[in-house]
């Protein structure tokens, strides 16, 4: 029985170092990418206080198809350069957006979400998958989110 949950209190860092250290330990050596897709989006939520949403889009034949995630029912396909989602695979780059109103395209799967973290997973320099995050605060990610999730990415990079 794995019982991966932060410490109460901690520094964010600290916390997001935990995170990575917890999924590397429930994916090391485990082949399928779909069960360590579902095990990190499990840990994201229990890892990140005030998300409604987080999980995976995988690139599928050049578009985002969703994957495991933690949530309410989400947008199954996401054309590249549509929405954060879509704008983060198609340029390779996080995108940290703070308002998903202001942002153009934006493409509302929960109506509740207020901000977004997506950060593209890359193999070999290509796009392989999405790790996406919503929030129902604005304003809920930052540079700080945005470093941790990003070593997250690199982990999975050759796990998913």
């Amino acid at each position: 029985m794995f019982d991966f949950r932060p410490e109460p209190g901690q520094p964010k860092a600290e916390t997001l170092r935990q995170l990575c250290d917890a999924a590397d330990a429930l994916t090391a050596g485990e082949p399928d990418s779909i069960a360590n897709m579902a095990n990190v989006a499990a840990l994201l939520w229990e890892f990140l206080p005030g998300l409604n949403w987080a999980g995976f889009y995988r690139m599928v034949d050049g578009e985002l198809v969703l994957g495991p995630f933690v949530g309410r029912p989400a947008c199954i396909r996401i054309p590249l350069g549509k929405g954060v989602c879509g704008t983060a695979a198609s340029t390779g780059a996080s995108q940290l957006v703070a308002d998903v109103h202001a942002f153009p395209g934006h493409i509302a799967c929960d109506s509740a979400s207020q901000s977004e973290l997506v950060v593209p997973v890359l193999r070999d320099g290509a796009v392989i998958a999405v790790i996406d995050l919503d929030s129902p605060e604005k304003a809920r990610f930052d540079a700080e989110d945005q470093s941790g999730i990003e070593q997250l990415a690199a982990l999975l990079s050759e796990r998913i």
